[in-house]
């Protein structure tokens, strides 16, 4: 556990640190004065090994961090776009189908793009969209209603 919060933790800042425009700018003036002291080491192998060597490592290691930090905020999105579909008018098969295969997602999308061609009359929309937001209106008042009656007890 103390691993994996330690790399969460490194994998946030290094991503962060990295998407700052001060890192860019830090990169460009590594890559100038490499270019400059090209004349200074003769334009020798080694001089070409050592930016060949620094960025390899570089972008090896970035990989790791970046997918970390993606992959962390794929698995947050998912969550709160679950608790949405949970707690709203729409339809709770769609939790969870990010575990499909592509082939089974391609035909989820395939078929929600034939439902909305079909439901494109602009009456069907507004009415829909009606009844979704009475709903959840009713819903949110019950809610409330409920956690008043809590706080009282």
């Amino acid at each position: 556990m103390w691993l994996s919060r330690t790399f969460t933790d490194l994998a946030a800042t290094v991503a962060h640190a990295a998407g700052r425009p001060l890192a860019f700018i830090i990169s460009v003036a590594l890559i100038l004065i490499w270019a400059l002291t090209g004349p200074l080491f003769g334009f020798s192998d080694t001089w070409q090994l050592v930016i060949n060597t620094g960025t390899t490592i570089v972008t090896f290691l970035m990989v790791f961090l970046i997918q970390n930090t993606q992959n962390r905020d794929g698995v947050a999105i998912q969550a709160k776009l679950d608790e949405l579909i949970r707690t709203s008018a729409a339809q709770n098969v769609y939790i969870g189908i990010e575990r499909l295969t592509e082939e089974e997602l391609d035909e989820i999308r395939r078929k929600c793009e034939e439902r909305a061609k079909a439901g494109t009359d602009r009456d069907v929309l507004m009415e829909r969209a009606a009844r979704a937001a009475a709903e959840a209106e009713r819903t949110a008042n019950r809610k409330a209603a409920e956690a008043a009656d809590r706080a009282v007890s």
